[in-house]
């Protein structure tokens, strides 16, 4: 996969979100396979120097992505507990 693709991961992630997913959904979100085969090519382009200005501010989008999705699986986990605990 040496070119970037049309495919986009925060497309994904907001279909996703936009089908009100329940806490135990949003926990349980794991990245699609193209998701997860296009940062790894990414993430070796970065070990290996070899990216241009456009893949470096994707592999850049990547992680911005990835802070927010850990932050809502938090905000997620709160949830689920107060549920439980009242």
């Amino acid at each position: 996969m040496a070119t970037a693709s049309a495919y986009a991961p925060d497309n994904e992630i907001m279909d996703f979100l936009l089908s009100a997913p329940t806490p135990e959904q949003i926990i349980a979100l794991r990245p699609s396979p193209e998701m997860q085969e296009r940062l790894g090519w990414l993430l070796d382009g970065s070990r290996n120097n070899t990216l241009n200005d456009a893949e470096r501010a994707e592999l850049k989008s990547y992680a911005e992505l990835e802070h927010f999705i850990r932050r809502l699986k938090i905000r997620a986990q709160e949830r689920l507990h107060m549920a439980r605990t009242g």
